[in-house]
């Protein structure tokens, strides 16, 4: 049986695109720091001052609930912390 005869495909070139500059918009995220350390202090502060107040501060009418409000703060926090580059 003959071979059959291989055909050279052309390589693919692709078409000229016009040049386009693509300028990376860095964001500032100097604030992650600052607010990510202030929201951590303001949590461990809030449930500090609830302890040794015995309850009665920061608010009296939450009750127990100020240690979770402290942690809530705590908790945003580490929500600010993904932004940190």
């Amino acid at each position: 049986m003959p071979k059959s005869r291989i055909r050279k495909k052309a390589d693919f070139t692709p078409p000229p695109a016009a040049k386009q500059s693509t300028t990376i918009r860095l964001s500032n995220r100097s604030w992650v720091a600052p607010v990510m350390l202030a929201l951590f202090l303001v949590g461990l502060a809030w449930i500090v001052i609830f302890y040794v107040t015995e309850g009665s501060l920061p608010i009296d009418a939450f009750g127990n609930w100020n240690i979770v409000v402290g942690f809530g703060f705590i908790a945003a926090g580490f929500g600010v912390s993904t932004q940190w580059k």
